[in-house]
């Protein structure tokens, strides 16, 4: 999958961790993202994406890798004007795209856009009908 028409898909810089603070925040208060600090928000460089579109995010995602075995596909989030152009899509991939390089054998999508993901190859079960399941221990703010 190629990213659509005058949008590109990057690398996160570091540059960008101001801005993408910006753009996450109607995400946070919407409940849709978790609040990120300055150091989450630098931590998600190297695995991180954005969407680009007339010079400045319009998407954005990242992959936290937890070991070999798992990493978690997170702080995915397109606005609202492109959404259903495949950017979210193509955020995805490219985050599917590092786990591979780094050699990662999963990765995890905690999301309530089920249908979105399940698009994007994600399913609830693994080989072997292995299931992840939560058990929240704090109030979300």
């Amino acid at each position: 999958m190629t990213e659509p028409d005058d949008i590109i898909v990057r690398p996160l810089a570091a540059s960008d961790v101001d801005e993408l603070s910006r753009f996450i925040e109607p995400f946070v208060r919407e409940g849709r993202l978790l609040p990120r600090t300055q150091d989450e928000l630098d931590d998600l460089v190297p695995n991180g994406f954005v969407a680009i579109a007339d010079g400045r995010i319009v998407g954005v995602a990242a992959l936290e890798v937890y070991s070999k075995k798992l990493a978690e596909l997170r702080s995915l989030a397109v606005a609202p004007e492109y959404r259903r152009m495949g950017v979210g899509r193509a955020l995805v991939q490219k985050c599917v795209e590092r786990a591979t390089q780094l050699n990662v054998l999963e990765v995890m999508a905690v999301t309530s856009s089920e249908e979105f993901f399940r698009g994007c190859g994600f399913d609830f079960t693994l080989p072997g009908e292995k299931k992840a399941l939560f058990i929240q221990t704090r109030d979300v703010p």
